[in-house]
This record gives structure tokens, sequence and C-alpha cells, in this order.
């Protein structure tokens, strides 16, 4: 009597042979299993990097911003506010902080215009974004014309292109200095566009924000918690849409897996007869097919994720980052560092590899149970 051991490994063997006499028609299966598995992979990837991303830049972000609201509207905040604020127990420190959108009718987008005290920024200079450079083509030294909302432009020397490495925040962004904003804006002395607020403890962020309401009622405080919860609500819905969108294709895969495993050919009918009348036991040949099956959905399954990793953490997820990153002209260019979630990689394994396994075994045994005459002559 054959060792398990070896039975399994003749059958592996045997299988990986029908497989090759079979190569077109597995190919071919392959080839769209493969497919379907990296498109999901890429979303989930994708998705799963921009979230990271999110988290990792909003460790440096305030932990609360507060916002004067009019009329339902965002509005400037009076700089009378700081010192009440800061006075409130467990805020340790309030910055008011200048910053508007500017659209460049040229290109047709618009820029995050932010001040900044930083003592490096030259008189009538700015830091601009790469995405920013891009679009205007315009590099370190060169003279761009920004017009202010009284009308008049003013010429500003582009002092420095932020790295890449920023541009995931930066893409969008032109630096200058508060007297140059209030100028391009025409913003009034004695008002801020809102309110960084840092706190010892953030456990005690809702307490100052109910205080800061108390305080001023018409001023919204926006935790970085909720802003973080908002972030990851707009990468799920852009990644739900997406599935939703490659739903048809994902359908077709599910037709074709299903006639290309249940539906045993001729060929591989008379191949079961045959291995019956060598002896082969029924569990014998329901083995032989588990593994067939095993053998390519595995393979379509890390195919397709390798394909999915390099295309989202070296490629940038090409296919389909517009529709992921945002609609907008100034696209930031940067490469995700990889985030993997096991979980969700364990959920695509299963929704991917155990049907299409599990489908190749009922055709098989219906055929493992024929008397293998019969099978033979069919």
């Amino acid at each position: 009597m054959r060792p398990p051991l070896q039975r399994y490994r003749n059958i592996l063997d045997f299988a990986l042979s029908s497989l090759l006499r079979r190569k077109g028609r597995n190919l071919a299966l392959i080839s769209v299993y493969t497919l379907v598995v990296f498109v999901i992979a890429s979303l989930v990837f994708f998705v799963q990097a921009l979230k990271h991303e999110a988290h990792e830049l909003l460790v440096q972000a305030p932990d609360m911003v507060v916002q004067r609201m009019v009329a339902g509207r965002h509005d400037p905040v009076p700089l009378a506010q700081v010192e009440a604020i800061r006075s409130i127990r467990g805020v340790d420190e309030v910055q008011p902080r200048l910053w508007g959108y500017y659209y460049d009718p040229v290109f047709g987008g618009n820029l995050t215009v932010l001040a900044t005290e930083d003592a490096a920024l030259a008189p009538d200079a700015i830091w601009i974004g790469e995405g920013v450079a891009r679009s205007m083509r315009v590099k370190e030294g060169d003279l761009i014309p920004l017009r202010g909302y009284d009308g008049q432009s003013t010429l500003f020397s582009i002092q420095k292109v932020l790295p890449e490495t920023s541009e995931l925040v930066s893409s969008d962004l032109v630096l200058m200095a508060p007297k140059d904003v209030r100028a391009l804006f025409h913003f009034p002395e004695g008002l801020a566009t809102d309110l960084a607020i840092q706190a010892g403890n953030p456990r005690e962020l809702p307490t100052i924000a109910a205080k800061i309401v108390e305080l001023y009622p018409d001023s919204r405080p926006i935790l970085k918690s909720e802003i973080l919860r908002t972030y990851e609500a707009v990468f799920d819905w852009r990644g739900g849409l997406m599935v939703v969108v490659l739903g048809s294709a994902v359908l077709s895969f599910i037709i074709f897996a299903w006639d290309k495993a249940t539906g045993l050919s001729a060929e591989e009918r008379k191949e079961i007869g045959v291995l019956k009348s060598l002896g082969w036991e029924s569990a014998d040949v329901l083995l032989l097919k588990f593994w067939e099956g095993t053998v390519i959905s595995v393979t379509a399954f890390l195919t397709g994720v390798l394909l999915a990793y390099a295309h989202v953490f070296f490629f940038s997820a090409s296919l389909f980052e517009h529709a992921l990153k945002g609609w907008s002209v100034l696209f930031p260019h940067f490469r995700l560092s990889p985030a993997l979630d096991g979980y969700q990689l364990t959920v695509l394994f299963f929704l991917t590899v155990l049907p299409y396994t599990a489908a190749t075994l009922v055709p098989s045994w219906r055929a493992a149970t024929v008397d293998p005459d019969a099978a033979m002559r069919s």
C-alpha cells in the first residue's frame, strides 16, 4: 500500500500534468481570473494606503480647528477670541491661521494660499508645491503674477518649490507672508481664517469644544478624529464606487468561471472513466480535481495580488488614481507607502479562491460516481 504522502504527491503530479495538457483553456481562465483579482486587490491596497497616509499626515495636524459660522457658511474669526480660548483649562496653544483659495483662470485650478511666519521666506517671494510648478510650468527663480481681490496684479518670485516627499499635502499649496495673504485676498486686519488649538490631554477635547461653543455660540470646533473619520469615509465611498462600476466585470467572471468549472468536457469525463477503471477511487478523483482547481485559483490569486502591489506602490495606481484621489486639476504625484491589511487579504482570498475550488468538485463528484464504462463511452 502506498504511503499517504506519496499518494498525495502522485495525485498532485498528475493534476499538474493534466493542467498542462489543456494549457490553452487553463491559461485563458487564469488570465481572466488574475485580472479580476488584480483590479479588486488594487482597490483594496490603494484605499488602505491612502487611509494610512491620512493617519500619518494628521499626526502633525492640530488637535482641534475652530471656525466661525455665519448663515451656515465659514466666516473669518476675530483675533479677540484667541486669548479667551487660550484661557480655557486644558488648552495649551491657540494659533490663528490665515489661508484661502485662489482660482487661477489660466489653468483652471484652485490654489491653497497659506500664510507662514517662516523667517527663511524672502520679501515678495513665495514657496509653491510641485503641482503648482507643473501646471504653471515654472521653476525656482521665476516670477508669477497673482491678481488680488482688488483687481491689482502682483509679481511674486518663486523662492522654493516644495519637495516631492510632501506633495500629498503641498501639491496645490502656495506659502507667502501674512501681509501678502491679506493684500491678495483683501483680508481685514484683526481677523483670521480659523484657529488651530493644541490640547495637553486629547481626552479633554470634547469638553474644550463644548466650552468654546458655550463661549462663542457661532463657532464650530472640528476635532482631529472627526477629520480622520471624514477622510476614511471619503476613501471608502470612492473605493466602493469603483467596485460598483466594476461589478459587471466581476459578474462576467463569475459566470465564466462557473461555466469552466462545472462544464466537464467529454475528454475530461473519459479521463475520469479511465482512471476509475485503473483502480482510482472516487475520493482520489475528487482530490485530483481539487488540486487542479487549487492550482488555478491560487496561481491567479498570487499573480493578481503581486501585480496589484506593483501597480499601487510602484506605479501609483495609474489606472484609476484620478477616480480615487479626487477630481482636481492639480493631482499630486507621490508614491504610496505599503500598508497591507491581513484581514482584507484573507477576505479577498476566501472570496476568490474558495468559490472556484469548490465549484470544481461538484461536476467531478458526479463524473466520479458514474460507472467507468459509461464515462468512457460518453
